[in-house]
């Protein structure tokens, strides 16, 4: 008898449908089955995953086959009325025509003379009066657009937030950069000008020029690597306020002054205390047109049907597209991303499916999607949430989306490797965080690290994998993530340096985690919202 039945008899604990049935099929998802399928998907030959392309389209055959061999039913209806596993949809690449940004007599040009964020959509040529707005922060003790209407104007403002000489910066009082700074500063601002009525939004680099060169030689090759695409053809979804990233020089031409002069206000921007009010203006045209390319791709859904409560449906997700060949010719293979969740996927699945085959699967549905287009803005998942659920919403229970579980962060190596960050448990249900909890207690005692749980976490990994697209319209959902590593998004991520005890860990806590959400009486309640 284990010590957890021996619990049990003892009326020590009383989870749900807790039965050494769990014990048993969770010891399926092993260490070496991980590998078995993680070196089909991170090989060469899948050509980096990306998103509309060949190789995505041999990974989704691959998973969509692992689904059929473990009996999984296809729940996607074809146009011929015969039930799938794929679940195709359209994308739209949204390529650069005539783009250009003129001022002072010069014509500027995107990843020659500055660099755009975000989709931006002026077929006409459009002038705009141009202000200086300082760093472009709007806090409870610094505020650039006190006093100031920036309506209808193109905004010039400085990258990065304003800091003592000691180094502390002084929205947060500390070394830790807030909101307005780090690797999320340009969101901010940019949602900020955009509330205040900005039409345009200008940040100036803190790069030296030839830094800044670098930089935009860097992007270019990234947004070739990144196609940019969306799930609407035309304008519909593509903003009228842009925003750049330029150097001084081209900032001096947006508001009509020498670089001398604004290299002066700049600096004493820089080194005051508190805002300090500029008269600096000018104008600026823009014009930003787009055409479409269209491509395809698809999710693999594999479908357990349950028991008793078979209307109602668990989804556990990761993605399976990563970004494909870099422009030098070096596969990405994502081994981690995600290639560790979607064979975390696999398992789970192939436990469940031996579990039903035994006489002992889910009271509820359990809806395995393997989802595309991640990588590219959560598209997969979006299309699923918004645009074409397999299952409705409305009977949708949670998700639990397993992305990244198959290396150590740095925050851990070397300390304690035993570990999963859970996000999202506790923002919509506080029964699905208690069970999490009692879950990993009962059954596998890992570290819950909550560290990017926090609302105030500068990398809002919450809102960075495809839970978000069920989070938004109020299912409860968890997130595993074993955090960011030196390999993050480059070719070195591959299979040597995956730790697959740590992943069959993680899949282990998402399989009991599942069961017991899956074989509980009531549905999970909805009776929170800290998003």
């Amino acid at each position: 008898m284990t010590f957890q039945q021996l619990m049990l008899s003892a009326g020590l604990i009383s989870l749900p449908f807790v039965s050494s049935a769990q014990e048993k099929f969770a010891n399926t998802i092993t260490a070496s089955d991980l590998e078995k399928h993680l070196r089909v998907l991170a090989a060469d030959d899948m050509e980096g995953r990306e998103t509309g392309t060949r190789g995505q389209r041999k990974a989704a055959e691959y998973i969509a086959t692992q689904f059929a061999a473990e009996g999984l039913k296809p729940i996607v209806k074809a146009d011929d009325g015969k039930l799938v596993y794929q679940q195709p949809y359209t994308l739209y690449k949204k390529n650069w025509g005539d783009f250009f940004v003129s001022a002072g007599g010069k014509r500027f040009e995107p990843s020659k003379d500055f660099m755009p964020n975000g989709l931006l959509y002026l077929p006409t040529e459009t002038s705009y009066e141009t202000v200086f707005a300082g760093y472009g922060i709007g806090d409870t003790n610094y505020d650039d657009y006190a006093g100031r209407d920036i309506k209808g104007k193109a905004i010039i403002v400085l990258d990065d937030e304003p800091k003592t000489a000691d180094g502390k910066k002084l929205v947060s009082g500390n070394t830790e950069a807030s909101k307005w700074g780090g690797p999320n500063g340009w969101r901010a601002k940019s949602l900020l000008a955009k509330e205040n009525g900005a039409a345009q939004l200008f940040i100036v680099s803190a790069e030296s020029a030839e830094a800044f060169k670098q930089l935009l030689t860097q992007r270019s090759a990234m947004q070739a690597r990144f196609n940019r695409l969306s799930l609407k053809a035309g304008a519909e979804n593509v903003g009228t306020m842009g925003v750049f990233l330029v150097t001084a020089d081209m900032a001096a031409s947006l508001l009509n002054t020498s670089p001398a002069t604004l290299t002066q206000t700049m600096t004493q921007v820089a080194q005051s205390a508190k805002p300090v009010p500029s008269s600096l203006a000018g104008n600026v045209a823009v014009k930003a047109d787009r055409v479409d390319e269209k491509t395809e791709s698809s999710n693999v859904l594999g479908f357990i049907e349950g028991t008793d409560k078979k209307d109602e449906v668990l989804v556990v997700s990761s993605h399976y597209d990563h970004i494909g060949i870099s422009a030098d010719g070096q596969i990405n293979n994502g081994a981690n991303d995600d290639g560790s969740g979607t064979v975390s996927v696999l398992e789970i699945a192939q436990a469940f499916a031996k579990a039903k085959a035994a006489g002992k699967g889910p009271r509820r549905s359990i809806l395995f999607l393997t989802v595309s287009g991640e990588e590219k803005g959560l598209l997969g998942s979006q299309y699923y949430a918004d645009m074409s659920p397999v299952i409705p919403l409305e009977k949708t229970v949670a998700d639990l989306n397993i992305d990244m579980v198959g290396r150590v962060d740095d925050l851990h190596l070397g300390k304690n490797e035993n570990y999963i960050y859970v996000i999202g448990s506790d923002k919509l249900s506080s029964e699905l965080h208690k069970i999490s909890e009692e879950t990993n207690k009962n059954h596998i005692n890992m570290e819950l690290d909550y560290k990017y749980n926090d609302p105030q976490d500068s990398q809002r990994i919450y809102y960075r994998s495809d839970h978000y697209n069920f989070a938004k319209h109020q299912i409860p959902i968890i997130f595993y993530f074993n955090g960011l590593h030196p390999d993050y998004h480059k070719p070195t991520d591959d299979i040597e340096k995956i730790d697959f005890k740590l992943a069959e860990k993680s899949a282990r806590l998402v399989f009991y985690t599942a069961w017991e959400i899956a074989n509980r009486d009531q549905r999970l309640v909805v009776d929170s919202n800290k998003q």
